[in-house]
């Protein structure tokens, strides 16, 4: 992680909160400007064997909060507060490991939005998602 997740971590303390730990998600990179995290299929699935679209907008929701917070840290407005997700799904994945990266739309001093993308492991894209997240002072 770059020193950006230590804030990261002063913010939240470790781990991606309970839900996180829980589905495996693993932050490997995090800013303001870009976030990315990885999380495994397994154990993440529906009925039929293949990610379930609440576990790509979990993983998407996770890594556009950590850049909100992260930015809100910067207009000392450190808490945020998913306000709207919505997530479109591109292609079924069985197996393996998807990694999304969270990148703003919008960053201001009230309301940010990421866009997220979630990729498997030969890129191609899974699940585009937008997070709209409000930033709350302390």
């Amino acid at each position: 992680m770059d020193t950006a997740a230590n804030g990261m971590a002063e913010l939240f303390g470790s781990g991606t909160g309970a839900l996180g730990d829980r589905m495996g998600i693993e932050i490997t990179e995090a800013s303001p400007e870009r976030i990315v995290g990885r999380m495994p299929v397994d154990g993440n699935t529906q009925p039929y064997g293949l990610l379930h679209g609440g576990a790509s907008c979990v993983l998407a929701e996770t890594l556009g909060s950590v850049g909100a917070a992260l930015h809100g840290a910067t207009v000392d407005r450190p808490y945020a507060v998913g306000v709207d997700i919505n997530a479109t799904h591109h292609k079924a994945v069985r197996s393996g490991v998807v990694t999304g990266v969270a990148t703003p739309v919008h960053r201001g001093r009230t309301a940010v939005t990421y866009e997220i993308v979630i990729s498997d492991a030969d890129g191609a894209r899974v699940c585009t998602a937008r997070l709209t997240c409000l930033l709350r002072g302390a």
